[in-house]
C-alpha cells in the first residue's frame, strides 16, 4: 500500500477477553504461527503472541486482521526496541 501524501495515520485495536483481538491499519501479515504473529501497520511492526492463536478473519483491502487464540502480548517492535524484540528483528530480516 503507497503511503498517499496528507493521508493520516490511523489503528484500531480491539480486544475481547483476551479471546479475540481486532486490528486495523494492517499493511501486511509478516509471519504468523499458533504462538506468534508479526503485523506491519500503518504504526509499525505490531507482535502478537499468545496460545493457539489463528487468523478469524483477513482482509488486506480493508487493512483488517481478527485474531482468535489466548494473547498474552502485544507490542509494537522497530529499530530501537531493547531485549527480545532485538534478537526476533534481526531473524526475520536476515
Amino acid at each position: 500500500m503507497v503511503e498517499q501524501p496528507g493521508k493520516v495515520k490511523r489503528q484500531e485495536i480491539k480486544m475481547l477477553n483476551r479471546k479475540l483481538l481486532e486490528v486495523s491499519g494492517v499493511l501486511k501479515v509478516e509471519s504468523f504461527d499458533s504462538e506468534e504473529f508479526l503485523l506491519e501497520t500503518e504504526c509499525g511492526y505490531l507482535m502478537i503472541k499468545g496460545q493457539n492463536l489463528h487468523i478469524k478473519n483477513l482482509s488486506l483491502e480493508q487493512g483488517l486482521v481478527a485474531i482468535e487464540g489466548y494473547v498474552n502480548e502485544l507490542a509494537y517492535v522497530d529499530a530501537n526496541s531493547q531485549g527480545n524484540t532485538k534478537g526476533f528483528l534481526s531473524k526475520l530480516f536476515k
